[in-house]
């Protein structure tokens, strides 16, 4: 019976296992019965969202009418993100999340008979999206385990990698990159886009950009101009708190955004959503106070692993990425037993790393508290 039903599913699909996302705190207390646990897997802006989004979202739930469609077209948060961009709003794609706009991008340039262009230890999304639409993956190595940006993108690998693979239709690059938290210079990136042939598709996950610091983010809206082949997509997930809600969105050529508009789907962001997002656009206090958490704690994070004995990977993302030098799945295990939830790495065939979000400092020093007594039991 289980043959006969899978006859007609896509060979990609069946091949495909499913994205594991971080455990919620409700699973570990099913699991192990463990309570007060705190959960730092996920990327997750430990201060919530922006307070005005909460008490415009409270206020609209009573008012809105649960019977009728969202705006399909995102009309009002398209024109703030133009705003804030200077771009036309003819430019920009709503997703549900920047994960969206990954699916889109492959359904509308990825196929049997292309390819997809990423690194090693990329967004675990990148190579589900390439074998689901039975496209073929070209998986750049990543950089040396010794090299200033450890685990991180290749960029001269990728050029490389262009120059015999003629039927790559899709790059994708994360600046920073998730789950390493390496990051690209500006300058590495526009050397890049400038050899990229114009037929191929470039697709720049700034997922963690609020995060970085000033100096090292690019100048996307002046690249946009010069490469039309370039995508760029962010997140309401993680700097602004909206997780819950899914809200993402690309930049591109007004000839890409209809593409990727196409195979949208009708009513992807849901009223609750569009509203939160436009809300949160206006309060960029709550934004920078949020990075500003996210840069302390992370160095005052790495100093106390460093302090360990532990090799942490540089990052400019709102998480770090351990190297403990073994299999990292016995202290994954422990610290569940001790109530804090991290990311293992296994699944990005980095067994021996662990991931962490950075929390508050109050989290961060029970995640602190809870690895020693692992590593000393």
């Amino acid at each position: 019976m289980t043959q006969a039903l899978f006859k007609h599913a896509a060979a990609g699909v069946l091949s495909l296992e499913a994205y594991s996302p971080g455990m919620p705190i409700e699973e570990l207390q099913r699991r192990l019965g463990v309570s007060n646990a705190i959960k730092l897997a996920s990327n997750e802006n430990p201060l919530g969202c922006s307070p005005r989004v909460r008490e415009a979202v409270a206020a609209a739930v009573s008012e809105i009418d649960l019977a009728r469609y969202p705006d399909g077209s995102g009309h009002r948060l398209k024109h703030k993100l133009a705003s804030m961009h200077g771009i036309e709003p003819s430019r920009i794609t709503l997703g549900n999340g920047s994960n969206d706009i990954i699916e889109l991008l492959g359904r509308v340039f990825l196929g049997p008979d292309r390819a997809a262009l990423f690194s090693a230890h990329a967004f675990a999304v990148y190579p589900i999206i390439t074998q689901a639409q039975c496209a073929r993956a070209v998986v750049v190595p990543a950089r040396a385990a010794d090299a200033d940006q450890p685990y991180g993108h290749d960029l001269a690998g990728f050029s490389r990698a262009l120059e015999v693979n003629a039927d790559v239709a899709l790059v994708f690059i994360a600046n920073p990159n998730n789950p390493t938290g390496t990051w690209l210079a500006p300058t590495q990136i526009e050397a890049f886009l400038a050899q990229v042939p114009r037929e191929v598709i470039v697709a720049l996950d700034e997922a963690y950009y609020e995060y970085m610091e000033p100096a090292l983010r690019g100048d996307v809206r002046a690249w946009l101009d010069r490469y039309p082949n370039l995508v760029v997509f962010r997140t309401f997930s993680k700097a602004y708190g909206l997780a819950s809600l899914r809200v993402g969105y690309s930049l591109s050529s007004p000839e890409l955004a209809d593409l990727l508009n196409r195979v949208r789907q009708p009513f992807n962001n849901n009223s609750l959503a569009l509203l939160a997002a436009e809300v949160a656009l206006d309060d960029q206090d709550f934004v920078r106070a949020s990075v500003e958490l996210n840069t302390a704690e992370r160095e005052r994070l790495t100093q106390a692993l460093l302090g360990m004995g532990l090799n942490v990977l540089p990052s400019q993302a709102n998480f770090l990425a351990i190297d403990f030098g073994r299999d990292a799945k016995p202290l994954h295990q422990g610290l569940l037993e001790r109530g804090v939830i991290v990311r293992p790495l296994a699944s990005y065939a980095l067994p021996q790393f662990l991931r962490v979000s950075i929390g508050t400092r109050a989290e961060n020093d029970r995640f602190v508290e809870a690895l020693g007594e692992v590593l000393t039991a």
